[in-house]
């Protein structure tokens, strides 16, 4: 016999705060060590990385640019409150990652530990604002909608679109700084495939 499912419980608008702002934190903390190993990110901000070398545009506009169209489809397919907290979130990331280098500085930091500290701390960064129905916009949104609609893991979307920008990143970077950032991904990936998972967390 099928075990009834329990009520969804929505969070109030104070869990949401300290939940999408813990994940800002933990996510701008994890690029803080990343950038200062000289390491490259997946993700659209990775891809506006290898286009903004490609167009000569600014990494900023690039970003914003790939951006636009996930957040077209953020708000068709997850609702407008899910894209006000995805563009808050990538606001306030933004503020965060100009600031921490203000609050402490690394004199020491091989790449293989910075790689291992950002996988370990962006990925429950994300599942943070995922579970307080936010994100970063870009890939996130596109692998949410696919494990929603396809039940194919959000972990295992944002993995293999970090293959490919990561295989494109081989024409722009030392084989090494790519190699290194991939195990990045690879971590903060398994983190979010292992976890977010909507059948055992039932908080909206």
């Amino acid at each position: 016999m099928q075990t009834p499912s329990a009520p969804k419980i929505k969070h109030s608008v104070l869990e949401d705060v300290q939940g999408l702002a813990l994940g800002i934190f933990l996510c701008g903390l994890g690029m803080h060590f990343l950038t200062n190993a000289g390491l490259i990110t997946g993700q659209t901000a990775g891809l506006a990385v290898i286009a903004s070398y490609l167009t000569g545009w600014s990494f900023g506009v690039m970003f914003f640019v790939i951006n636009l169209p996930f957040y077209i489809l953020a708000y068709v397919r997850l609702g407008p409150i899910f894209t006000i907290k995805s563009l808050i979130s990538v606001t306030g990331l933004s503020l965060v990652t100009e600031l921490l280098p203000y609050g402490f500085t690394i004199d020491h930091l091989e790449p293989w530990m910075a790689a291992l500290i950002a996988g370990a701390l962006i990925g429950p960064g994300l599942l943070a604002m995922f579970r307080h129905n936010g994100s970063l916009g870009g890939f996130g949104v596109l692998a949410l909608i696919v494990q929603d609609r396809f039940s194919f893991k959000a972990g295992y979307v944002q993995l293999i679109a970090d293959a490919l920008i990561f295989a494109g990143s081989l024409f722009l970077f030392p084989a090494k700084i790519v190699g290194w950032s991939l195990l990045g991904a690879v971590i903060l990936n398994l983190i979010i495939t292992v976890n977010h998972r909507r059948d055992r967390y039932i908080a909206t």
